[in-house]
């Protein structure tokens, strides 16, 4: 087993005190088959009352209930994790079995009516630019199969949007995005979800943290990449910002049909114009052994 620290700390700041209405988190790591969630703390700062949820895709929410002004929100996400150790920790978390899913994509019939929703573009007026941009790719290159469409338009990203962080919030439109040859993370996970369902591939956005040095050393940032679903294989994810298929460097936060779906710090404030005076985030995400926890673990909350 490996364990994980996570330490997010998400700052806002004004210039005077506001107040706060309800804000929607979603930072709690979704466990599964390999990932096991053994310490959480959320701590808010001016003090809130949580209300825990699961959505409509499974993700852990909380809603939080901010009562005092202040001219300061700080918002810390604690959490300890722990994920089966693999003889290549580096290798993609995919099946062994290859999927042998080809074009067009056929969905069994009792999984239309959930799979509808990650097929309709959420950019309508997008539509055609991304279509456009999907069929000039080099078919010699596009594969044979489904997965390895996706593959294909993942590294094409990759190779043809240049990474470029933004601090405002939101997302470009694809067509942006494709115009300006640059986006976020979030931009080219955006994208890449357009472009598979421009070709009836059902994809979706996921949130969460990538575990990398920057991250090791504190210096990390939220992160954002596509999941495809293939019936043989069930969700997989393809992260274009490094043109590689999700791994076990990443620890997803939330899922979403649709971007806004899962940010993992949404909410709204109230006070005179120009009050707000900007974010600050910090990522930290480091391995730890058992014994460096002893004295620190506490009951999950």
């Amino acid at each position: 087993m490996i364990r994980h620290h996570i330490l997010h700390k998400t700052t806002y700041r004004y210039n005077e005190p506001v107040t706060f209405g309800l804000h929607r988190l979603v930072l709690r790591p979704r466990e599964g088959h390999s990932l096991t969630v053994i310490r959480h703390q959320l701590t808010i700062v001016p003090k809130a009352r949580l209300f825990w949820l699961t959505d409509l895709y499974g993700n852990n929410v909380a809603l939080a209930e901010i009562n005092e002004p202040s001219d300061t929100l700080e918002i810390t996400n604690d959490a300890v994790i722990e994920r089966l150790s693999w003889a290549d920790d580096a290798a993609p978390t995919r099946k062994s079995r290859p999927s042998a899913i080809s074009l067009p994509v056929s969905y069994p019939q009792m999984e239309l009516p959930v799979v509808q929703g990650y097929l309709e573009p959420v950019y309508q007026d997008d539509h055609p630019a991304v279509a456009a941009w999907v069929a000039a790719l080099p078919k010699e290159r596009a594969g044979v199969t489904a997965l390895e469409t996706v593959e294909h338009m993942g590294r094409s990203i990759y190779t043809t949007i240049k990474y470029k962080r933004r601090e405002e919030p939101g997302v470009q439109t694809p067509a942006g995005t494709l115009t300006l040859g640059t986006g976020s993370c979030r931009d080219m996970a955006v994208l890449m979800i357009e472009a598979c369902r421009a070709l009836g591939i059902a994809a979706r956005f996921a949130s969460g943290y990538l575990d990398t040095t920057a991250s090791a050393a504190g210096r990390g940032a939220t992160h954002a990449w596509a999941d495809v679903y293939l019936p043989d294989s069930g969700w997989i994810g393809y992260d274009p910002t490094i043109g590689e298929f999700v791994s076990r460097k990443h620890i997803t936060l939330g899922v979403s049909a649709h971007p806004r779906g899962v940010m993992p710090v949404s909410g709204i404030y109230s006070g005179p114009p120009g009050s707000y005076q900007g974010m600050q985030v910090a990522v930290s995400v480091k391995a730890v052994k058992i014994e460096d926890l002893h004295d620190e673990l506490l009951p999950d909350a």
